[in-house]
């Protein structure tokens, strides 16, 4: 949501975690849930606050609805990109940032550091990323990722992870359950501004 809001306005606001944590009953708090959920969530709200006015404790609590008034973005509705087919998560790449549910309990993601992760994980979902753009020039081609473990964590905050694997999952599963939220453009050209891409090369500035 983020990165929709981004491309809408030029504006990156940093959204409240805690507020879905507090208030998505369809999904279970800290234990995780559905990002569709999500999504249905903050439209049928008519939007979502910002982590300033909303911010995180780590703890699931009450949904408070004084905060929950303090609708910062919005969106229209949300996308399913069809599953098992990283050539689909990438056309949908291409636009806008997309929302993934990958295995990312092992060690060796959980320590990731830097360079291109080919690593050992299986596609048992159990956390929430953002696919924010991808790199088909190399031998390797590979996804950007967003996490939300701060900037501390990996490259800054984001994960080289290895595309186009031989299984239809993609790598740790992030190719399953790929989905993204909407918003109306302006127009194209406003969006088209806001990309920095190349012919086998894109990512999203955000």
């Amino acid at each position: 949501m983020e990165g929709i809001n981004k491309i809408r306005t030029g504006k990156l606001v940093t959204l409240s975690e805690q507020e879905l944590v507090d208030c998505v009953t369809s999904c279970a708090g800290c234990n995780g849930g559905y990002m569709d959920y999500a999504f249905q969530w903050v439209k049928n709200n008519g939007g979502i606050t910002n982590s300033t006015d909303y911010p995180y404790t780590g703890t699931q609590g009450t949904c408070n609805s004084a905060k929950t008034a303090h609708r910062q973005v919005t969106i229209t509705g949300y996308v399913d990109v069809t599953p098992y087919s990283e050539t689909s998560l990438m056309n949908a790449a291409a636009s806008q940032p997309v929302s993934v549910a990958i295995e990312a309990s092992g060690l060796s993601f959980q320590l990731y550091s830097s360079g291109i992760f080919t690593g050992s994980c299986g596609t048992s979902l159990d956390h929430g990323v953002t696919v924010v753009g991808y790199d088909n020039s190399g031998t390797t081609h590979y996804w950007i990722v967003k996490n939300s473990w701060g900037t501390s964590w990996g490259e800054s905050g984001y994960i080289r992870m290895k595309k186009d694997i031989s299984s239809t999952a993609g790598l740790c599963g992030i190719a399953i359950e790929p989905s993204y939220p909407t918003n109306d453009l302006r127009d194209k050209q406003e969006r088209d501004e806001l990309l920095f891409c190349f012919t086998n090369r894109l990512k999203l500035l955000i």
